[in-house]
Order: C-alpha cells, then structure tokens, then sequence
C-alpha cells in the first residue's frame, strides 16, 4: 500500500507541474499577444478601440502630400468601397478642402489625426488638446460635421492621450492589422500583411505621399476581403458598443 502511494504521489506531482508550466506558459503567451496591441486604457477609464465585431473597417492615414490621396479616393469609388475611414491631420485639410469636400461626398467618414503630425507622447497634456481642438476648429470651417474619432498622429500614445481625447467627447481608434503600406514593399507584400484580415478588423492604410504602392494595391485587398465581411465606417462597427479594447495597468 506504501509502495502504491508513494508511485502515485510522484505521479501527482509531475502532473502538477506540467499543469504549473502550462499555466504560466498559457500566461506568458497571452500577455505577449496582449502587449503586442499598442492601445491603453485605465481600469475605469477610457480606453483605445483596435477591433470591432462586425464587418472589415478600411482606414487611411493621410497627414501630409499632394499626390496621393485623390487617386486612392478614386480607386475606392472605381471598386465599389462604399464605407472607409479616413483619419485626417488638420494642417493637411487646411491645404486640401476640395479633397476634403470629396472624400465626404463620397460617403467616407472623417476621423481627426490631429493638426501637426506630432508625437503625443512627448506632449503634455495641454499641448495635445490644443492640437486636436486646432485640427477640430479646420474641420468644422469645411463644414466637416460630427467627427468622434481620433487617430493619435505617429500611432504612439499614451494614457494622458485617451483622457484627454474622452474629455473632448473623442474615441481613440488604433488598428489590428497593419499593412505597413508605407514602407513600400511592394503590393504583393502588402497584400499579404492584410490578407488574414477577418470581420472585426480595423486595417491601417496610409493615402499620404509616403505610400506610393497602396493604390495599386487596393485592387488585390478588396478582392481578398470581400467574402469576409461587408467593408464598413469605423463608427459603424463601434455603434453597438462591440469593439474591442485592451487594458493596461
């Protein structure tokens, strides 16, 4: 009887700690996924939004350029995109009002990017919310109604940022599948960083000058997605209080 305990026992015991590793591995894994997502928030507080339930959201950076943006806008309407975001930085609606007055007609929401392209987290919180409330004060000059969505210039944030932006009556929005368009790697390749897109994703894409490939590369993207979720706004996708978000302490 000793002999049969003692052989269980010893059995118990490994069984604990592969359950132990297990645990902490699980842990480990799910905290990397966790901090790979680069949205804040405060337990009770506000938090950044990177992904939705519904549909796919198509979103475009455009703080900068003169060459880009019009053609992509085109490109849309070509493919029959009838929902996209467009996340714009003030000093660049300033510049470009008819291309403002077109992305609204043709039915894309306006999100604001802030007004000088400048990293909030080496901002104080003051400096942040002059910057968005100059970008807000251009929009409201070009009759561009009702914008609730913020994009942080640079995609670098911080907790400040979200308060600030809440207390403005703005939603911060980042994303959950970068196509990194921007550095140009060809259209294949950036295809490829969207194509595992699903409904829920929130895709960044860039309309500046910056990115001379995502044109070209539309064509592929929307093919690629469209059996997997209708394309929609991302005010849209957030109405039904079903995006997602990530907390850190």
């Amino acid at each position: 009887m000793n002999g049969f305990y003692t052989v269980n026992a010893k059995s118990l015991k490994q069984i604990s700690l592969v359950i132990v590793i297990s645990f902490f591995t699980a842990l480990f894994v799910y905290s990397s996924t966790l901090s790979s997502v680069p949205a804040f928030g405060t337990k009770d507080g506000p938090k950044a939004i990177y992904k939705g339930e519904k549909g796919i959201a198509l979103t475009f950076n455009i703080g900068w350029g003169d060459e880009k943006a019009e053609p992509i806008i085109d490109e849309l309407e070509k493919l029959n995109v009838q929902a996209a975001t467009f996340f714009i930085s003030g000093s660049w609606a300033e510049r470009h009002p008819d291309l403002v007055d077109k992305i609204v007609k043709a039915g894309f929401e306006i999100g604001n990017l802030g007004y000088a392209y400048s990293d909030y987290t080496d901002m104080e919180p003051e400096k942040i919310r002059q910057d968005i409330l100059k970008a807000d004060t251009v929009f409201k000059k070009l009759n561009v109604k009702d914008v609730k969505l913020l994009r942080v210039p640079t995609g670098h944030f911080n907790k400040e940022t979200i308060k600030v932006a809440d207390k403005l009556g703005l939603t911060v929005v980042h994303w959950s599948v970068d196509s990194k368009d921007w550095t140009n790697p060809g259209t294949d390749q950036i295809l490829m960083n969207v194509k595992d897109a699903k409904k829920g994703d929130i895709i960044l894409l860039h309309a500046s000058d910056s990115a001379k490939q995502t044109k070209k590369a539309l064509p592929g993207i929307i093919k690629s997605l469209q059996g997997k979720g209708n394309f929609v706004s991302v005010s849209d996708m957030i109405s039904n209080g079903d995006a997602k978000s990530t907390l850190i302490q």
